[in-house]
């Protein structure tokens, strides 16, 4: 019986704390918005003269609501049924951007022959970003395959030294001098094409 109590207690506070929080209906934002101290504009564009005690105009109360008033002796135009809370807004334009689309593309560096053989570099851009290097002809057999297997493990794949460094400034690779440098220059001619 007491967490019943207790329940519709709480119920009711938490209701009544919404609605207090919320506001009264009628209460519009422009009135919200309005300081005290300004007052509405009425139609045909004047100030109305402070009517209440205290300078305090009817939007500044919550719950009150701002109501036309005529004037005496003013006609009744097109131009004079303007809205008594009328506010100059200048929204900024909204201009609407979508990202531009990645594009991914391969670029192949020009063959280049050494003491060892010939290779050439592919690589694979995202944007203007390397995303994936791979050295291709390279020899396959032999003390030569070795050097190529240890040249292709070091700056080839997408965590490759290529990627990791977006250059062709790579560091060469030791026991595969002429390899590393016939990779990095078929890189650069890739680079200066991408």
């Amino acid at each position: 019986m007491r967490r019943a109590l207790l329940a519709i207690t709480g119920l009711a506070a938490s209701t009544t704390a919404l609605v207090v929080l919320k506001g009264t209906p009628g209460t519009s934002q422009a009135a919200q918005d309005r300081p005290v101290a300004e007052a509405p504009v009425v139609p045909g564009g004047s100030a109305a003269p402070d009517a209440t005690p205290g300078g305090v105009t009817p939007s500044a109360r919550p719950g009150a609501t701002v109501k036309p008033s005529a004037k005496a002796g003013a006609s009744r135009t097109p131009s004079a049924r303007t809205s008594s809370t009328t506010r100059a807004t200048t929204a900024a334009p909204r201009t609407t951007t979508s990202a531009p689309k990645v594009t991914t593309r391969t670029v192949t560096g020009p063959v280049v022959s050494y003491r060892y053989g010939s290779l050439q570099v592919r690589i694979t851009l995202s944007g203007s970003r390397i995303v994936d290097a791979t050295g291709l002809g390279m020899p396959l057999d032999g003390q030569s395959g070795l050097r190529s297997d240890d040249v292709q493990a070091r700056y080839s794949g997408s965590s490759g030294e290529v990627v990791a460094k977006q250059s062709a400034n790579l560091s060469t690779v030791s026991g595969a001098t002429y390899t590393s440098t016939a990779y990095k220059q078929s890189l650069q001619a890739a680079l200066d094409k991408a």
